[in-house]
């Protein structure tokens, strides 16, 4: 489907972005491993979501929808043979997550995806993995691959990358292996999986090494409990983003997750004077969540840090959006991982922004934009996604406050991580229709 996004009015009203993904794909498989029922409030109802509610049905939990909308899971401590191939589609979450998890179980299983899925590189938690002694068998180590698990032990193990899939796939093996389990990382992830296996009772600590703290897990079973899922800091990027850029906008983002190692984008946005502030609270697992107001903006160039980038890994299109109205040039570089997501993001980045008539420009690890103010973006572009959804909802954003309207040339896509987008948007007071 396509979809045109059009200049919008002011931008006025509240909006409730979707849960979390990452705490949603979490609380699914922690809650299908740990003994008796999980009850899960706000779980976010995305296709990559609900793959991985399938897998963990396919490996033995139950996991369904009560009447209150509270999502049940009743696990009985560990997983069982798949009776079929376990299907991640798009979700190199879940891909990545499930198959650390299932290589402490003495079973196989064959996992898969789509065409995107299957192209993004599974090396990276195949190596601890295999490490641990687990068994892969695979065709260049991507999907589709099948895993044999049990009878693992514990590493340290010295991650050449700062990946949250990457640390929670070593750190859900380790539940089941012999001895201490540690991940060390150049810089620190997200820190979910750390969060949650403590409300789920696993044995996590963390332990000083390189200068740094690190997690570190022991043999656990997990207890059933209950999870909050604040809404999503990657989806609520746009609404923020889109108020920003669009002239006398004031809006209320509410309940937006702020654990500090996913606000890098936040930050950023702060630094290119933006005009946000943010009312503060915490949910029941401790995670920090607020409600964000946000005005429109003159915003500059910037360079964050390279260090920032794995608080900001998936809002750097949406970010990049934001540059091409700032007055001035913002370097993004640190996020040669944006290359291997769902699509290579730098380069469709920089092409939707010149076909818009921003200047941008490639670098090996990220991308510059020089801006030129509010107004200055010309847009009358149709922007090839390669099946990205958040390519798709940047330049959506985008078409809402560029001159001549911009159209994404699919949008199906939106739903893996953000069902109801153009609804949000609207209610807000965007312009996006389908078209074509």
């Amino acid at each position: 489907m396509l979809l045109k996004a059009r200049v919008a009015e002011p931008l006025r009203g509240r909006a409730r972005p979707p849960g979390d993904k990452s705490i949603s794909h979490r609380a699914l498989i922690l809650g299908a491993l740990a003994h008796g029922v999980s009850e899960i409030e706000g779980l976010l109802e995305s296709e990559d979501v609900m793959n991985t509610a399938e897998a963990v049905r396919l490996l033995g939990a139950q996991a369904e929808k009560a009447g209150d909308g509270t999502w049940r899971v009743e696990g009985a401590g560990g997983f069982r043979q798949p009776g079929e191939t376990i299907d991640c589609g798009n979700s190199g979450t879940a891909a990545r997550l499930l198959v650390g998890a299932v290589s402490g179980f003495k079973l196989s299983a064959r996992f898969d995806g789509d065409q995107s899925l299957r192209k993004r590189p599974m090396n990276r938690v195949i190596a601890p993995l295999s490490q641990m002694g687990a068994r892969f068998d695979s065709t260049e180590n991507r999907l589709p691959l099948i895993v044999h698990g049990g009878k693992l032990k514990g590493i340290t193990y010295r991650s050449p990358v700062s990946s949250a899939q990457v640390k929670s796939a070593v750190l859900l093996a380790g539940l089941q292996a012999e001895g201490d389990t540690i991940l060390i990382e150049p810089e620190r992830s997200r820190d979910h999986t750390e969060r949650m296996l403590k409300v789920f009772g696993a044995a996590i600590d963390t332990v000083e090494m390189d200068g740094g703290a690190h997690p570190r897990v022991r043999a656990s079973q997990l207890k059933a409990t209950r999870i909050y899922v604040p809404a999503d800091p990657s989806s609520a990027a746009f609404p923020v983003v889109a108020a920003l850029i669009t002239p006398k906008s004031e809006i209320r983002v509410e309940d937006v997750l702020m654990n500090p190692l996913r606000t890098g984008l936040y930050e950023t946005l702060k630094e290119m004077g933006a005009d946000f502030t943010w009312q503060e609270r915490h949910d029941p697992i401790g995670e920090p969540v607020a409600d964000i107001i946000v005005r429109s903006s003159k915003l500059k160039g910037v360079q964050p840090p390279a260090q920032r980038a794995p608080a900001m890994i998936d809002e750097f299109p949406i970010l990049a959006v934001a540059a091409a109205f700032a007055q001035g040039e913002t370097r993004i570089v640190g996020a040669a991982e944006l290359r291997v997501k769902e699509s290579d993001r730098i380069s469709l980045m920089v092409d939707g922004l010149r076909a818009c008539g921003v200047d941008a420009e490639e670098l090996p690890d990220g991308l510059v934009v020089r801006g030129n103010g509010p107004k200055s973006v010309r847009g009358g572009a149709q922007i090839r996604t390669m099946g990205d959804h958040r390519i798709a909802m940047s330049f959506l954003v985008l078409g809402m406050a560029s001159k001549e309207p911009v159209t994404v040339d699919d949008a199906d896509m939106i739903a893996t991580s953000f069902p109801g987008f153009v609804d949000c948007m609207t209610s807000l007071g965007a312009d996006i229709r389908p078209t074509g």
